[in-house]
């Protein structure tokens, strides 16, 4: 089975990505790297960030924000629980939600776990691609949703379709250039249906 052992954001300035995520909270699960390559619009992925009750996901919010991220969706209550969307300096989309609707502790900037979201053309051809490359299927619901087992990896990979995925995070669908995202694991180099990297991960 092929094994997610990485998620690295390509950045045009690593030491302000560093300091950006380790004041979020989520420098234990990225690594950053330098790049330049051309990007415009929405870069067809988002980092979906679950917490525990509606007081961690303000401290979140409120961390990203201090730190220098923008919000793209103030964080609200919904039928399936509580959250918002903010956008890193380098450009990186996080979503922070909890399907609590109640604090029942004092709120920390405690993040449970991390997803990294693939927004894609076409979510079955994706999945039939990923699992021919070795991943195995945890979850799965039609086209709209497939969550991949990753038992070993810090980071969930999912994939999501591209427009809803645009939708949800609150920006427009359209984008070009690089996706400024690679993803290391232990099969050989490959790039996806959707131009997603794969490279194999550093010993």
């Amino acid at each position: 089975m092929t094994r997610l052992a990485s998620v690295t954001l390509e950045v045009p300035d690593t030491a302000a990505a560093d300091a950006f995520y380790t004041a979020f909270g989520l420098g234990p699960y990225l690594n950053v790297r330098a790049s330049d390559a051309p990007t415009t619009g929405f870069r067809g992925f988002a980092l979906s960030l679950v917490a525990a009750q509606p007081g961690n996901v303000d401290a979140l919010i409120g961390a990203a924000v201090d730190a220098g991220a923008t919000t793209l969706k103030p964080a609200t209550k919904g039928f399936w629980g509580y959250g918002g969307v903010v956008r890193a300096p380098d450009g990186t989309i996080c979503k922070i939600a909890t399907s609590k609707k109640k604090d029942t502790a004092p709120a920390a900037r405690l993040i449970d776990q991390v997803a990294l979201l693939l927004g894609v053309a076409d979510v079955k051809a994706s999945k039939r691609f990923y699992v021919e490359h070795g991943l195995a299927v945890a979850k799965s619901f039609g086209g709209k949703y497939v969550e991949f087992d990753t038992p070993s990896s810090a980071v969930t990979l999912a994939l999501y379709p591209r427009r809803a995925l645009a939708k949800d995070t609150g920006v427009a669908q359209e984008g070009t250039g690089s996706h400024r995202l690679v993803i290391g694991g232990d099969a050989r180099p490959f790039t996806d249906l959707d131009g997603f990297v794969w490279e194999a991960a550093s010993a």
